[in-house]
């Protein structure tokens, strides 16, 4: 899976987007996530990865 982005407002668009889910996860889960890099990481992979 590969994940581009054509320039820096996409992908601060596609970041704000993953706090913001984050955000929920983090509130279904009742406390704070401490490996939120690897969820970010997956969040755009899936939301946001082209099968090659």
């Amino acid at each position: 899976m590969r994940v581009t982005f054509d320039d820096v407002a996409t992908l601060a668009a596609a970041l704000k987007d993953a706090e913001r889910a984050h955000g929920a996860h983090e509130a279904q889960l009742g406390h704070r996530d401490e490996d939120w890099p690897s969820w970010y990481a997956e969040y755009i992979l899936k939301t946001y990865g082209r099968d090659e």
